[in-house]
């Protein structure tokens, strides 16, 4: 393995020192049921508990949290399908630094309204017909705001990072960590923290099928790109990993998979049924690689990465007048996906 110095466990141990008391130390759950079935010990780190219900708090209070006082008093700018946007805003709320988001005009309802709920600025943009990242860095310079990626930034990666290393300090050495995979700051984050803390560890990264871009890159050792992806896992349909996330991925990921829409779908109903926490489709990758069978690891320590809650259950036909509503009556239920019920 390689040595990229762009990152190090150093940034990530300190980013942690630096959220104490203000990020949430997420809770680790197990499932007898899922244990049985995978034949492993699996811990998933619930970073739908985290603050803005995703990890990405994490890697944007550690960057804006170093800003110098004019890059704090004129303000920073992001663009974000929604959980960064959140985790942007939120930060900026908590530092008093002004947040402008660029956000697609499709990004769940309940992303926007809670990006706008922590004070920021919202602009939408068209993502069939509008490149996010010119549109950002053109209001940026415009507007002599701080551009903060929602990857492809150390201070982000460290922060992310912390995920790993807290879930390894709970619950010692792993024999795996499985990660979701978007733009890469997540999964190179927390594969630097496994590497440092867990040598024998393999990490792996999971995206959708219809988002395969980082597989592909991590395969073919050459960046690849997806335009304008349709997965139901919003927070996964970046185009391509970043210039400083896609060196992580191949010094620090020993592979990358990636699971079906149908998957995803399953996995996240069977986590809201069995581990009763609120889940949204991107942040069930991982675990979706599991209990599908696409990452085998039997008789192994498993940690998995539940990556983010922030799910519009009215997209699913669940308002607040359907109680009563069980899995099996979507047409999904969870004996008829790649896993039956247990």
């Amino acid at each position: 393995m390689q040595q990229d110095k762009s990152v190090t466990i150093n940034d990530v141990q300190a980013a942690q020192k630096r959220l104490l008391g203000i990020a949430h130390l997420t809770p680790v759950l197990t499932s007898t049921t899922v244990n049985e079935r995978i034949h492993s010990q699996v811990f998933f780190k619930c970073e739908n508990f985290q603050r803005t219900g995703a990890f990405k708090f994490r890697g944007a209070y550690n960057a804006l949290a170093q800003l110098s006082e004019a890059q704090k008093h004129q303000g920073v700018l992001t663009f974000s399908s929604g959980n960064h946007a959140q985790a942007i805003a939120l930060a900026g709320k908590l530092l008093n630094i002004p947040a402008t988001i660029v956000m697609p005009d499709d990004a769940p309802a309940v992303k926007q309204t809670a990006t706008r709920g922590y004070g920021a600025e919202i602009i939408l943009y068209n993502r069939h017909t509008t490149n996010r990242e010119e549109l950002a860095q053109n209001l940026a310079s415009d507007r002599n705001l701080t551009l903060i990626p929602p990857y492809d930034h150390p201070l982000i990666i460290a922060g992310q990072g912390t995920a790993a290393l807290e879930l390894i300090q709970e619950v010692g050495e792993l024999d795996l960590l499985l990660v979701p995979c978007g733009g890469g700051g997540l999964i190179s984050g927390c594969a630097i923290a496994a590497k440092a803390l867990s040598p024998n560890c393999r990490v792996i990264g999971v995206e959708p099928e219809l988002a395969d871009d980082a597989t592909r890159s991590f395969h073919s050792k050459t960046l690849q790109t997806v335009t304008n992806s349709n997965t139901i896992a919003d927070g996964a349909r970046t185009p391509y990993l970043g210039k400083i996330t896609f060196p992580l991925v191949l010094n620090y990921v020993d592979d990358m998979v990636t699971v079906s829409e149908s998957a995803i779908i399953t996995t996240m109903l069977f986590i809201w049924e069995r581990l009763k926490i609120v889940v949204e489709p991107t942040g069930v990758l991982a675990a979706a690689a599991l209990l599908a069978g696409v990452a085998k690891a039997p008789g192994a320590k498993i940690g998995v990465i539940i990556s983010g809650g922030n799910v519009d259950l009215g997209d699913w036909g669940l308002g607040i007048g359907d109680w009563g509503l069980g899995t099996g009556d979507w047409g999904l239920g969870t004996g008829e996906g790649v896993m039956g019920k247990g």
